[in-house]
């Protein structure tokens, strides 16, 4: 049993995968070729802005808007602590402060009180975490932001393909990102990532930074990076994109059906989707209560379940943030969850025969632990 299945995704798309690839080794753009246009004007329509704007990663995409909005040393940005490293890594490394403040218990996202309550004249943005698959009520983390004078990037790594009261993930905020890292709900066969805006001025701004600076040859007005998307990673996601909203309701389908199934298993908290959102399950994610998470773990990988922790600790736990000075059991909510959270295998091709295996397996692995 696979966690995330490549394998069969890419048997079901081969013809079509194969074939643009191949367009892209004969015409030998192999940087910024026509495909990397095409999928970004594909993906702009989707979430319904005017820009999207492909990168090399999710964390460049993060890097590039906070350089576009010129934050950096003396500068605060909001976000959580239970998350990938990329959230917090991206501020530090524009010379920015990450303010860390809980999550709310329930999906994971961000404590919106916790988070007007943390800012200061010193905050420059708020970066929210759609974790899981889910979107934060954004209507509200917006509405703050703006009584405050204060920029919203989303991070839609995990996200991609949800909605929000109609609205897609990566669509309702100033500047949006997003990760195809293969394991994302739109996943290419590398590292890949994008930006979604709709001002013109800041959207050309990040488009230099992703090119060393500048949107001519030999002309650099800003300091940038190399951040540009692989034109073969492209002709990847061009090959999946029409069977996209395929998975999306798949993902939605299959998540359902282990909530169902799962719901009344003592001591196993489901996912909850909150009224007005969607979810696509980037990860199917349980809480553990009442036993030991990680013996599960190991009971579910001795009955071929792969099973994974997203995330094992905190960030104010990371040695990296310990000069950030917050002490274990500030931020209970995320704290606990790093404990008791457990992602189960799930992916747009999971058969019902192979889902009732693994709800099997984590009620015989609950009576042995």
């Amino acid at each position: 049993m696979h966690f995330i299945d490549l394998q069969t995704q890419y048997a079901r798309y081969k013809d079509s995968i194969d074939a643009r690839m191949r367009r892209v080794m004969d015409h030998g753009q192999f940087i910024m070729g026509p495909e990397v246009a095409e999928i970004e004007a594909a993906l702009a329509s989707y979430v319904g802005l005017k820009h999207c704007l492909t990168v090399a990663s999710g964390t460049d995409s993060l890097e590039i808007a906070l350089r576009a909005l010129e934050i950096g040393p003396g500068s605060e940005v909001i976000t959580v602590p239970f998350t990938w490293i990329s959230t917090a890594e991206v501020i530090c490394l524009v010379g920015a402060k990450p303010v860390f403040v809980d999550i709310e218990p329930r999906t994971y996202n961000i404590d919106i009180d916790a988070m007007e309550a943390a800012i200061t004249p010193r905050t420059r943005a708020i970066l929210p975490v759609s974790l899981f698959g889910q979107m934060p009520d954004y209507d509200l983390i917006n509405s703050i932001a703006a009584k405050h004078g204060i920029v919203v990037i989303e991070d839609g790594a995990q996200s991609f393909g949800a909605t929000q009261r109609g609205r897609r993930s990566c669509g309702v905020t100033a500047i949006s990102s997003t990760s195809f890292f293969p394991a994302k709900p739109l996943g290419c066969y590398g590292d890949g990532g994008a930006l979604f805006a709709q001002d013109d001025a800041l959207t050309e701004r990040m488009r230099a930074i992703r090119t060393h600076g500048g949107v001519r040859r030999h002309h650099h007005p800003l300091l940038g990076m190399n951040g540009r998307f692989d034109t073969l990673q492209a002709a990847v996601l061009l090959a999946k994109w029409p069977h996209f909203e395929w998975e999306v309701a798949e993902r939605s389908r299959i998540g359902g059906r282990y909530s169902a199934l799962l719901s009344t298993l003592p001591g196993c908290v489901v996912p909850e989707v909150m009224p007005g959102n969607t979810h696509v399950y980037a990860q199917y994610t349980i809480r553990v209560q009442d036993c030991d998470r990680d013996a599960l773990g190991l009971a579910l990988k001795a009955k071929g379940v792969p099973t994974a922790v997203y995330y094992p600790k905190c960030l104010h736990e990371q040695p990296v943030f310990e000069p950030l000075g917050y002490p274990v059991g500030q931020f209970p909510n995320a704290e606990r969850a790093s404990q008791e959270v457990l992602s189960l295998p799930m992916h747009a091709f999971l058969g019902e025969s192979d889902q009732d295996a693994v709800v099997n397996a984590v009620r015989d692995a609950r009576l042995s632990t």
